[in-house]
């Protein structure tokens, strides 16, 4: 009986052994899943930040870049207003000085004088 004694004594303590390991074990599973949700849900935030960043660089990138376009027009304007009315002066110099010589040497007609003489009062009034 003894021996019936002790066999019911060691089942009963590997049956319990059985169960702790096996709520040990579940225990280690939840504690897995959890960690690995934990792992994933900040994975997903940290993608979505790194997007969320990206994507506002690329809008910056995009108005910095529109406004560099903006100004770069502008200025390419005035250059093209300063130049054209450069030009126009250096034309009217070298009209004025041609026609001052044609003047001086008497071969000015009679429309280029009126022109010069009129020229004249009006420059120095």
């Amino acid at each position: 009986m003894a021996s019936q004694d002790q066999s019911f004594r060691v089942g009963e303590a590997k049956g319990r052994t059985e169960e702790k390991t096996n709520q040990t074990m579940d225990s280690m599973k939840e504690k897995a899943e959890a960690a690995k949700n934990k792992t994933y849900e900040s994975t997903e935030a940290a993608k979505n930040k790194t997007k969320e960043t990206a994507e506002a660089a690329k809008e910056k990138s995009y108005e910095t870049a529109e406004a560099a376009k903006e100004k770069a027009h502008e200025g390419k304007e005035k250059t093209g207003g300063v130049l054209q009315k450069t030009g126009e002066q250096m034309r009217n110099m070298a009209q004025g000085a041609t026609d001052a010589v044609k003047h001086t040497f008497g071969m000015a007609n009679e429309d280029e004088d009126k022109h010069n003489t009129t020229s004249c009062r009006r420059d120095s009034n």
